[in-house]
């Protein structure tokens, strides 16, 4: 294995991003089997019925596989800054406000 490939493979930002990619593509293919095996509004039948219905589950397993991975990897980015540490109050104190309000 070349270095640079083995550098990469080593990167914890790489492997987390990978990690939730594949995630997404479990979901996805999760997702598409239960679409077909639930069969709503005779979907599986609609896929079937057609002369390449290989096609059709491709596209959609394709865009759910975008989808739901694009989700994964960009909500494992978003936690990178929260810790578990971080339960204490954040922000300044509240003050109430005393408002003045004339009556018409």
């Amino acid at each position: 294995m070349p270095p640079r490939q083995r550098r990469l493979l080593q990167s914890p930002l790489f492997r987390l991003l990978a990690i939730n990619l594949a995630l997404g593509l479990v979901m996805a293919v999760v997702l598409v089997g239960g679409l077909l095996a639930l069969n709503p509004w005779d979907l599986r039948h609609l896929i079937f019925a057609d002369h390449s219905p290989g096609v059709a589950i491709g596209l959609l397993l394709g865009s759910f596989f975008v989808t739901f991975g694009s989700t994964a990897m960009g909500t494992a980015i978003m936690a990178l800054g929260s810790s578990d540490d971080d339960d204490g109050p954040r922000g300044g104190t509240r003050v109430h406000a005393r408002v003045k309000v004339r009556r018409r």
